[in-house]
């Protein structure tokens, strides 16, 4: 069975620790090329990752501000929490 970048901690009921196989990937594309939308290409959100870029180039950079703060949401959230809403639930923005 394919993962989609998260494993089903109910396969395995003993003693597990949950791990996002994206989540410190997606945050740290977010925080440093967050500019040219890597992060949502990262996560499969082409649609979204363009939009990034386009607004990047309308706004001289400033929008870029836009992922350095998604990244910074992703570093906090849990591996769970961060998979159900952004792998899982397709959520594309904050």
């Amino acid at each position: 069975m394919e993962t989609y970048g998260y494993t089903n901690p109910e396969d395995n009921k003993t003693n597990y620790v949950y791990r996002s196989e994206k989540k410190i990937a997606a945050a740290l594309l977010g925080i440093f090329l967050g500019t040219f939308g890597a992060n949502k290409f990262f996560l499969g959100y082409i649609n979204e990752g363009i939009i990034q870029i386009v607004l990047n180039i309308v706004t001289c950079g400033i929008a870029s501000i836009v992922p350095f703060i998604e990244g910074i949401i992703y570093l906090t959230m849990s591996d769970q929490q961060f998979d159900e809403t952004y792998i899982k639930n397709k959520k594309s923005w904050f």
